[in-house]
Parts: structure tokens; sequence; C-alpha cells
């Protein structure tokens, strides 16, 4: 009798979130850094990832089993197990759930800070005339200071995902392209994440979206140009 088993451990919008944020956050990174026309869809790409963020935040509530954050919540009874070799578990060990909250509030700060930014030269957020220009320039340095701990960050992830393959052998990817995973034997498969609540999911998502884009805010009084004729 097997030790293990093969469980459904990823749900399949887990792992399109996980991928479609990869690649967003990265074009997004840049786009910022090339600038000029780059720049419209640098903006694009954020109204992306508050899509995807506030998909995640609502996934972690009623999404399946191992995608909720109750499950993986990391505690400090949980990192002095995981640091003494005494965590057993599947999914988020307690160090990479600290990593995978960390990336959610950096991702978050960045966009949200995004949203009301401005360049000094062309670019403006979407809700920048929310904020006025004097809190638009705070909020777009503490956007560039979030870009570079996200950035940082998704060096140190990537780096701790190499660790485990090659000093552990243990493969962080392949389950969150296949969805399954080896457990202890007698571990259950994911549960819950069901059609009713990726519906929801999507729909708060993409009310975020909209609501981010600042269709909803009136528009601009049209300028007057005074001139002696």
């Amino acid at each position: 009798m097997s030790d293990t088993q093969q469980i459904k451990l990823w749900d399949l919008p887990t792992r399109l979130f996980h991928w479609t944020l990869a690649a967003a956050v990265i074009a997004a990174i840049v786009t910022g850094h090339v600038g000029g026309n780059a720049i419209e869809w640098h903006g694009r790409l954020g109204l992306l990832v508050v899509g995807l963020v506030v998909f995640r935040l609502v996934w972690g509530f009623i999404g399946s089993t191992y995608a909720r954050f109750a499950t993986f919540f990391p505690t400090p009874a949980g990192i002095r197990r995981y640091l003494k070799g005494q965590w057993q578990g599947v999914g988020h060990n307690p160090l990479g759930a600290l990593s995978v909250f960390a990336l959610l509030a950096l991702t978050a700060c960045q966009v949200g800070t995004g949203l009301f930014a401005n360049d000094d030269i062309a670019f403006q957020g979407y809700l920048f005339n929310l904020a006025g220009k004097d809190l638009s320039d705070t909020l777009s340095g503490i956007h560039e200071l979030c870009g570079n701990l996200l950035t940082g960050l998704i060096v140190l992830h990537v780096a701790a995902i190499v660790f485990y393959f090659h000093m552990r052998h243990h493969n962080l990817v392949r389950p969150m392209i296949t969805g399954k995973a080896p457990a202890p034997a007698g571990t259950p498969d994911a549960q819950g994440g069901r059609l009713v609540a990726f519906i929801v999911a999507l729909v708060l998502a993409l009310a975020a979206v909209w609501g981010a884009s600042g269709t909803w805010l009136p528009a601009p009084p049209p300028t007057t140009s005074n001139q002696d004729w």
C-alpha cells in the first residue's frame, strides 16, 4: 500500500488566475519601463490586474478547498513547525503562504495607486480626477515603490521555486499546470468552487474593473479659451 496518492489540488480557476496574473504583471512591468505608446497598454493591463486580484480575493473565500485562505493562512505556530521540519500538509506551506499574501498585497497596492498616478508627461490613471495632482504625485511615488518591491518579490518567488525543485526535488510548477499533486494517503481531493461560485467571483471582478476604469465619472467640463479678436 502506497503512502502517497495523487489528489486534485488546484482548481482550474486558481490555475488560470495564477498564470494570467503572472503574464499580466510581467507585461505591466515591461510596458511601464518602456513608456511611450506602451504606457496605454500599461494602464489596460492594470485594469486586468485589478479584476484578477478581486477575483482571487473572492475565490479565497468561496473557491475550492485548497484555494481558500482559511486552508493555508500562515500562523506563527505553523511557521515554527515548518522551520523545524514538522509541518505536514498539501498546497502552500506556511512560508509559501506568506509569499502568496505578500504578492497579493503588493499587487493590490501597485494597481490601486496606479489608478490615481501620473507620469507628468502624458499618462494619468483612470481615477486621476478623483485625487487631484498633489495626491496623485504622492500616489505615483508609492506606485513606483510598490513596483520595485513587487519585482524583487517575484524574483524571490522564482528563486524559491528553483530551490525546491533542485534541492528538495519538489516540483511546485507541475501542480499549477495539471491541478494534481502527490499527498499523504487519505488526503481528500479539493471540494467546492463550483460554477455558481465562479460566476459570483467573475461578476465581482468585472464590476471592480468597471469601477476602476472611471467610465462612471462625469466628463470634465470643456475648456474655454479667451482670445482677443
